[in-house]
């Protein structure tokens, strides 16, 4: 992925969503040939040069000081993950091609096996930044069944959501999942524009689904750190689960996933009715 192009759609991405009123600017009634913010406007609220802003805006964030990311931060209205988001791009831009980040571990070390075979009450898998799903644990598995049933490994999240019909029905909220998926695999494009293996999902996808093409073009970007899922699974029914995301700190690029219910919830009562389906009709770990 050219981080040129990247840096240059996401600035504009950001710009274009912001009217003047909403930046505190005054428009003076002037008709507006571009939608949100000038660019002159945004130099403005940033403290910045009008061609110094253009420049930034031509993908060229190449030496950019944090002070002046920090200044866009805030005329552009960023939030935490779009923030960090530009910090990666700009550090992407900033590093020559073989100095870029390390790929992912693909392999899971053994220790991280066992913490995963321990969590036997909660559906708990790693996963990395590309959404594939590097190994699960049997309640997992099981709570994520369509997203298992197919024979390619690893698994992948982004590629059952908009690839596989079932994705509609076992998602309460499709339209957010989907959305949550595209924007974090644009959030890992950020942090590394050369891994091939990303660039090849997003290729594929691309061609395979509009519905993917359009999040795409947005420029969305998102942290996953911890929130609620909302399934509806084939055998136990709806289920609404708090899930806590852990980054592995030796295996830089891989994060666990734990799932989890209030203790004597409904949604607790249907996970501890999964267990029992899982120890029956368990299914073939990740990988294997």
């Amino acid at each position: 992925m050219d981080n040129r192009e990247e840096v240059k759609a996401f600035l504009n991405s950001r710009r274009a969503r912001i009217t003047p009123e909403g930046a505190g600017l005054t428009s003076h009634g002037r008709a507006r040939r571009v939608p949100g913010l000038r660019r002159s406007e945004v130099a403005e609220l940033a403290g910045v040069s009008v061609e110094y802003y253009a420049q930034l805006e031509r993908g060229d964030l190449s030496g950019v000081s944090d002070s002046v990311l920090h200044a866009l931060g805030r005329a552009l209205r960023l939030d935490e993950a779009e923030r960090s988001h530009l910090a990666e791009l700009a550090r992407a831009a900033g590093a020559p091609r073989r100095a870029r980040r390390q790929p992912s571990a693909q392999k899971i070390r053994p220790g991280v096996a066992r913490v995963l075979d321990g969590m036997s009450a909660l559906p708990a898998f790693v996963h990395n930044g590309r959404l594939d799903v590097l190994a699960a644990n049997p309640l997992a598995e099981a709570l994520f069944a369509p997203v298992f049933a197919e024979p390619a490994r690893p698994v992948n999240h982004a590629r059952f959501n908009f690839l596989d019909p079932r994705a509609r029905d076992f998602w309460i909220d499709w339209e957010r999942a989907a959305d949550n998926s595209v924007a974090l695999l644009r959030t890992e494009a950020g942090r590394d524009p050369y891994n091939r293996a990303l660039t090849d999902l997003v290729g594929e996808l691309s061609t395979r689904s509009e519905a993917f093409r359009i999040r795409w073009a947005s420029h969305d970007v998102h942290l996953h750190r911890t929130g609620l899922k909302h399934i509806r699974h084939p055998v136990v029914g709806a289920l609404h689960l708090s899930y806590e995301v852990f980054d592995l700190a030796a295996d830089p690029g891989l994060a666990l996933v734990a799932f989890s219910a209030e203790a004597g919830s409904s949604d607790d009562d249907a996970l501890r009715l999964l267990a029992g389906w899982a120890a029956t009709h368990g299914r073939q770990r990740s990988g294997s």
